[in-house]
């Protein structure tokens, strides 16, 4: 029950627009589909450069960035974002979690940094959470093998396939 009064309604926010950049294609469409049934006003961008032309075009309240995009580091859009809009709810997506990457996207003003795969009631929650109260630990938290498997497979695509 003390779920609930750490997590505001989308409702509550006069500004709705949500910034997805994530280059995995597919999932970036999920997760903005799923978002979009959850009140959100969805925009995409599929790496750096545009993720950066979006945040240039219209500020966006709410931002998911991947850590690891094809042209750069989402870190370069996070930094982009608190120059235009210091009050942004900024959350990292990562295949890759570690602790200096999760420092590093606190220090440049993102409240949150999930683990893929994250689904859209983790990000929902993530992106509503009341900043002023500590987040409530995840109730399924990935085992050590399926961070495992997750990496390996992670790789196994950024070698497109290719385990000669």
């Amino acid at each position: 029950m003390s779920e609930t009064t750490n997590i505001k309604n989308i409702s509550e926010f006069e500004d709705k627009s949500l910034l997805i950049v994530d280059d995995d294609n597919p999932f970036r469409e999920r997760l903005a589909r799923a978002m979009e049934k959850k009140g959100f006003q969805v925009s995409q961008a599929e790496g750096v450069k545009r993720g950066i032309q979006s945040v240039k075009a219209k500020k966006p309240a709410f931002t998911v960035v991947d850590l690891r995009l094809n042209d750069g580091n989402g870190l370069e859009v996070v930094k982009e974002i608190q120059n235009s809009n210091s009050k942004s709810r900024i959350i990292m997506l990562t295949g890759y979690g570690n602790i200096p990457t999760a420092v590093a996207a606190i220090k440049q003003g993102a409240i949150d940094y999930l683990a893929k795969p994250a689904d859209a009631d983790d990000v929902e929650k993530a992106l509503l959470a009341d900043i002023n109260k500590k987040a409530e630990p995840p109730e399924n938290p990935m085992s050590a093998d399926r961070i495992k498997w997750e990496h390996i497979h992670r790789v196994f695509e950024l070698c497109n396939r290719n385990v000669s």
